[in-house]
């Protein structure tokens, strides 16, 4: 049942059962052939004998697929492709982070897609790693730093994640850090009550004015102690 397409025989007298297509493990690992004989050939008007054997097969998971970084998106009908997003995460400028850095939507982590195998997964930046102020933990894909960042701009992180078994079974993500000042202060506004006046019948996007000062307009203001020159 299901299985339509994927076997057939080859030969008349002494068939052999072959693969017209290749399996999909996830959608049957097992199935149950019915091979039928008969000893003259299909519309004989002779008398013939026949007779039933039933094939059980059981399918083996193949070592096929690339490790998937999680979480993914499948994007096709049998759930065979799983696109991945880049992870993202910040990081204070001239400050070194001593634990590992908290990423979106979640921590670096690829699997095995062949699940019955789940073979080990290793990680590693193989590109972007300006000064090498990064580096991933191979084993947990956890990411920290080895140095503070100096530079505003962003990294741009290639991540590799291999299967020990098999080195030519990878796949990349970007991990994109950006580098961001300090912000130990929230934002405040100079006043805590703002007071103001406008005309009647004046045209619109015009002037508030502060009360009592009709030659002044409103000015609301806030300030943020992170950066007290600006």
């Amino acid at each position: 049942q299901g299985t339509d397409g994927y076997f057939a025989i080859k030969g008349v007298n002494n068939p052999e059962i072959y693969l017209q297509k290749a399996l999909n493990y996830e959608k049957f690992n097992s199935t149950t052939l019915a091979l039928y004989a008969r000893d003259r050939p299909v519309g004989s008007t002779e008398t013939t004998n026949t007779a039933t054997a039933t094939i059980n097969i059981s399918i083996e998971q193949a070592d096929t697929r690339s490790p998937w970084f999680l979480p993914c998106a499948f994007i096709n009908e049998e759930r065979s492709i799983c696109i991945s997003s880049p992870y993202t995460g910040t990081v204070n400028i001239s400050e070194m982070s001593t634990e590992p850095l908290i990423l979106e939507p979640g921590p670096i982590y690829a699997i095995d897609p062949d699940q019955t195998l789940n073979e080990k997964i290793l990680y590693s930046i193989v590109g972007g790693n300006t000064d090498e102020v990064f580096s991933v933990d191979a084993d947990t894909g956890n990411l920290t730093m080895n140095k503070a960042a100096t530079s505003p701009d962003s990294y741009l992180l290639q991540v590799m994640a291999t299967q020990v078994n098999n080195i030519q079974k990878y796949s990349v993500v970007t991990v994109e850090i950006k580098v961001i000042n300090k912000s130990d202060y929230a934002p405040y506004f100079e006043s805590r009550i703002y007071n103001g006046m406008v005309f009647v019948g004046v045209a619109p996007r015009s002037f508030v004015f502060q009360a009592g000062d009709s030659s002044s307009p409103l000015m609301i203001t806030a300030v943020d102690n992170d950066f007290p020159d600006v």
